[in-house]
């Protein structure tokens, strides 16, 4: 009995363990639905929102605050296009594309970079040809986006970032430029030759919810293998209790039977 208990705490000590991390991992889908939630809302209030000018929400402090990200700001001045860069190995049209980043020049002196698009991979290291933006002054509509982090294991060749580092980006340009925050392109005025476009963001919430749930699903799940596997022994341990009394009869049976068989062959 006491080396069943003891197997027993083992197998419910077993399920304790797996459910505390199906709960950890339950817990971290619920977090993750709920950051997918807060994404899609800030999609959903800001991408359609009507433009505003860019000092309205990133002033001269340069502070950019992630409730405004994918808002239209409206920029009014030129673009540098001396320092255009291109953005390697990124995910559009089914291949590793190629952003083209132009710094634009605000009325203010400002300089914001510019995400106009993407251009497919050329047959060396860069595109084969990238649409110029328009010259002189121009009013450029952009949605605004938060800069990436660094890639320093990722090289470039010149002229080419690994990612939109705006740190990185401002130390090859130049001058005043923000880098709290850049913009993808909308639109134009006068317009120019278009690159490829970005894809709206989806409004698809994932599986996390359901992920979640099915780590809950698997907690009880453990509780209750452990519970029929004990039971199980249990049924069995009883089984045999009451099937020795007959096991033993039945030995003396076929012991008694034996005896007689050995006294009708003495007596032969």
């Amino acid at each position: 009995m006491r080396e069943r208990m003891l197997r027993w705490s083992v197998y419910v000590l077993v399920a304790i363990g797996f459910a505390v991390a199906c709960v950890f991992l339950s817990h971290w889908q619920f977090d993750r639905n709920a950051s997918r939630s807060e994404q899609i809302a800030l999609v959903e209030a800001n991408y359609d929102a009507e433009p505003v000018p860019l000092d309205d929400l990133i002033g001269t402090d340069g502070v950019f605050h992630a409730d405004d990200e994918w808002h239209p700001v409206i920029l009014h001045g030129e673009y540098l296009t001396d320092e255009q860069l291109l953005v390697r190995n990124r995910p559009h049209g089914g291949t590793s594309a190629f952003e083209v980043l132009v710094p634009f020049q605000t009325d203010d002196g400002r300089v914001f970079v510019v995400d106009r698009g993407w251009v497919a991979p050329g047959s060396g290291d860069a595109p084969d040809a990238v649409a110029a933006p328009p010259s002189g002054t121009v009013d450029v509509v952009v949605r605004l986006r938060e800069g990436e982090a660094a890639a320093p294991a990722r090289g470039a060749p010149p002229g080419q970032v690994a990612t939109i580092d705006l740190p990185a980006v401002a130390d090859i340009v130049g001058g005043d430029v923000v880098t709290s925050a850049y913009g993808q392109l909308v639109s134009e005025d006068p317009a120019a030759p278009a690159l490829g476009s970005f894809d709206s963001p989806t409004d698809d919430p994932g599986p996390h919810l359901s992920y979640a749930i099915q780590w809950i699903l698997f907690a009880l799940m453990g509780f209750i293998f452990i519970g029929y596997i004990i039971r199980t022994e249990i049924v069995k341990h009883r089984e045999d209790l009451e099937g020795a009394p007959v096991r033993e009869k039945k030995k003396r049976s076929r012991d008694r039977d034996a005896d007689i068989e050995d006294q009708l062959l003495d007596a032969r």
